[in-house]
């Protein structure tokens, strides 16, 4: 059985490596952390050790790979002959028997090598910048197995090819880790985006004016979000009620472009704006992953095991790269119901809708380059 550990070494800085040991234990895997953060014009890279016992492979090699893939079902259906994994970018490398690339080692396989010692093979990855975040879609309370979602894996095995179809590579000749691709909010924050609607209703020759604005542009995941609305009713109709909402905007791409939405966070106002008056106001509302646990398909970002995580943060692109996978946004909507008063009035009654759009996202932590989290079984 695949083991997992960490330790802590003695050395001129401290930090926690995540080791698996393949069921046979002739390779061990070794990385110093398993976030790895994408800078938008760069992502971290992915450097790691496989120690490796040559008496146990028979004559053959000792490869990793570092696939980004998007799980769409259960691994137990897998038994049927269907997939249900599509791999959205995938990598390999050899290291054992050591080949002729590079020998120039990170400072973290530096590290990683005085504990491993002369059986450590070093690999390093780069990935793209076109691939998703780590995001999991929330399954519903009575589901089991594995979410759905992209997920990041680091696997080190032992065959005679790197990726030969007819070979078969046993579970006890494989180990891996899974790791995370995250982003964090850039350090510098604008201004907030502003929108402004007018709607002219039927037998009225003056409209509704709404505006609405956002102090900043980044908002953190459990903030709360201050929505400044500015109203002015030149009708004679009355607006009953103000509702302000955060929508959760998912984009799954893969064979088409399919866009989900969900609130995560609806609130409504009791002011009332009568004909002909104004009036300018903050709203403040919360989106809380807490407050909806029980949506199946809320998109949440990607976890080690069942540690805590919170909405699905945004995902941030240059814009001119075509991206797989599942990309996050978000959208707050103003919605004002106007009525026409009396006993008709609502039946008459008509929304004006206004939509600004959302960052959202987590600081980055102070020293996250030395960030990593406690080791777990995968």
């Amino acid at each position: 059985m695949n083991t997992a550990s960490f330790t802590t070494f003695p050395f001129s800085f401290l930090f926690r490596v995540f080791k698996k040991t393949s069921g046979n234990g002739h390779i061990a895997l070794y990385l110093g952390k398993r976030d790895f953060v994408d800078h938008v014009d760069s992502v971290e890279v992915v450097d790691g050790v496989v120690k490796v016992d040559p008496s146990g492979l028979n004559g053959r090699k000792v490869y990793v790979y570092l696939a980004c893939a998007f799980r769409y079902g259960s691994e137990d259906l897998d038994v049927i002959g269907l997939s249900f994994r599509r791999d959205i970018w995938i990598q390999r490398v050899q290291v054992y028997p050591p080949t002729e690339a590079s020998t120039a080692k990170t400072p973290m396989q530096e590290s990683l090598m005085k504990k491993v010692g002369e059986q450590g093979c070093p690999f390093t990855f780069q990935m793209p910048t076109n691939l998703p975040c780590s995001v999991s879609l929330q399954p519903a309370p009575n589901d089991s197995g594995k979410a759905c979602g992209v997920d990041f894996e680091v696997k080190a095995y032992i065959a005679n090819a790197a990726n030969d179809a007819d070979e078969v590579v046993e579970k006890k000749d494989t180990c891996r880790l899974m790791i995370r691709k995250i982003q964090f909010a850039p350090a510098s924050n604008k201004a907030g985006p502003k929108a402004d609607i007018s709607k002219q209703f039927m037998m009225s020759d003056k409209p509704v004016h709404l505006e609405g604005s956002l102090e900043k542009e980044i908002y953190y995941h459990g903030d709360p979000i201050a929505i400044k609305v500015k109203i002015n009713n030149e009708t004679a109709k009355v607006v009953k009620k103000i509702k302000v909402s955060v929508e959760q905007l998912t984009n799954v791409v893969l064979y088409s472009s399919d866009t989900y939405s969900k609130a995560v966070c609806t609130e409504e106002f009791g002011e009332t704006i009568n004909a002909n008056s104004t009036l300018e106001k903050s709203f403040q509302i919360t989106p809380l992953l807490a407050n909806n646990k029980e949506k199946r398909g809320l998109a949440v970002d990607g976890r080690l095991k069942d540690e805590d995580t919170h909405l699905a943060s945004t995902t941030l692109s240059q814009g001119d790269k075509e991206m797989q996978g599942i990309i996050i946004s978000y959208k707050v909507k103003i919605n004002l119901m106007v009525s026409s008063g009396g006993l008709l009035g609502g039946l008459t009654a008509s929304d004006v809708t206004l939509e600004l759009p959302l960052t959202l996202m987590s600081p980055k932590p102070a020293g996250e380059t030395d960030i990593s989290l406690d080791t777990m079984d995968d």
